[in-house]
């Protein structure tokens, strides 16, 4: 029998030279075909590029991108929830936490709120409490500002003042331009007494510093007997004695220097500065200018800027429509946040406001296109928001409160009580620390 061997040796290296040569076209010419690929002899002589740096780059660590910001503009309408419309837990308003925190931890510093409004707010209401809340958690002592003057001087609690002899410009003045952010200046020879009640007989021992808040000019006025020079020449400066008293005897010679008011703080702490105006919708803060409103912030520096108004825009039972207030309101609100351009800013809704409907007091028809309206000028201009009247209860919610025993609201339908703005600042005070929550989870 013939030995066939030779003939098997020769297919088998044939085809073993076939093989290689169809693995080095498919390499050189860069072919691919799936079930070769896996088979091709010097794939691991030169191993694919490709697939090495694939295999590197999921050997790598990964790195933790920030997810792109998506923002829910229902967030708006969610009670008892400070919200700058952006989804997820980090805080709304950072800024001002970073400055909390460092409160907190001891930290010699002062934070201030300019906290707008109408007579919502007026004699402190609402503000009272939501500063004595703040002070007791983060620290500090004092009213903060006080106008020279003010018509309800009898009913605020948490300051006794009395006044003579000033000449008042505010708002209410035809052309006048740039109060103070309570809406008044003062000027002439006048004199005042000033006491902060809500320093205790526990901390008359702290210093508490005691300033006059004044514009351009020139004169003197007499604080407790020290003489104090007008002599800056801003458009707002601070002159300031320290002491442990809560109360200023002041006495002024300063003509046409306006005195824009007075202010007691300890040397550290939060400070809730009230800035009420009775009738006012917010757009009259328009007659400040921004220079005006940053020489404020350089020489009496905020750091949250709290805008509460609304319920003077529900003065007539079926208006609907509050485009006409958007349109006024962005200059001001755009002026604020040029000024005030190291702060954070919140947008506080407008609380319930009811007219008779069909014999039965009802909140306002347009309520709920206002608090939109609100919304949008919050998120247009990367202002955070607080829905206060969902907070209060929603719906008819003022009726509710001011037929409650002891009532919570007066039976204008309008304002809350004094037990009610407790509430109401109770409410805002718990959505701060909410927030601040955010605050610390997230660093």
């Amino acid at each position: 029998m013939k030995n066939q061997n030779k003939r098997v040796l020769a297919l088998v290296s044939a085809c073993f030279f076939i093989y290689l040569l169809v693995s080095i076209i498919f390499k050189v010419f860069s072919l691919s075909w799936e079930p070769f690929d896996r088979i091709n002899l010097i794939a691991d002589v030169f191993p694919n590029k490709e697939k090495q740096k694939a295999d590197s780059l999921a050997s790598q660590p990964k790195i933790n991108v920030t997810e792109t910001t998506e923002q829910d503009f229902d967030l708006y309408k969610k009670p008892e929830f400070i919200t700058n419309f952006n989804k997820g837990e980090h805080s709304s308003l950072p800024k001002f936490m970073e400055k909390l925190n460092r409160l907190k931890k001891g930290e010699n510093v002062k934070i201030r709120i300019a906290y707008f409004g109408d007579s919502m707010i007026e004699g402190d209401l609402l503000t009272q409490t939501l500063r004595k809340l703040l002070q007791q958690e983060y620290g500090g002592y004092g009213v903060g500002y006080l106008p020279i003057s003010s018509n309800v001087a009898g009913f605020r609690q948490t300051a006794t003042t009395s006044a003579s002899g000033w000449n008042d410009t505010s708002f209410k003045t035809k052309g006048a331009t740039n109060m103070y952010l309570s809406g008044h200046y003062f000027t002439g020879d006048g004199s005042g007494s000033y006491t902060d009640n809500t320093i205790k007989n526990d901390s008359l021992a702290t210093p508490i510093t005691k300033s006059v808040i004044y514009g351009r000019g020139g004169g003197s006025v007499s604080v407790n007997g020290t003489e104090l020079s007008l002599g800056g020449n801003a458009s707002v400066n601070k002159e300031s004695i320290t002491d442990s008293s809560h109360q200023i005897k002041l006495k002024g010679n300063a003509g046409s220097t306006p005195i824009y008011g007075v202010s007691f703080e300890s040397q550290k702490g939060i400070f809730v500065d009230n800035f009420s105006f009775r009738g006012i919708t917010g757009v009259e803060l328009n007659k400040l200018d921004e220079d005006f409103i940053k020489a404020i912030q350089e020489n009496n520096h905020y750091d949250l800027i709290v805008l509460q108004y609304g319920v003077n825009l529900l003065f007539r039972p079926n208006d609907t429509d509050y485009s006409y207030y958007a349109k006024l309101m962005k200059p001001v609100l755009a002026k604020l946040k040029n000024g005030f351009s190291d702060a954070d800013f919140l947008v506080v809704s407008s609380a319930d406001r009811a007219f008779r409907y069909d014999g039965a007091y009802k909140t306002a028809k347009g309520l709920p296109n206002l608090l939109e309206t609100q919304a949008q000028l919050a998120i247009e201009n990367g202002f955070t928001f607080y829905n206060q009247f969902e907070s209060m209860g929603g719906t008819n919610s003022i009726v509710k409160w001011a037929n409650e025993t002891p009532p919570l609201a007066n039976k204008d339908y309008v304002h809350p009580n004094g037990k009610g703005a407790d509430i109401l600042a109770e409410k805002i005070y718990h959505a701060i620390q909410n927030d601040y929550k955010k605050y610390l989870k997230k660093k």
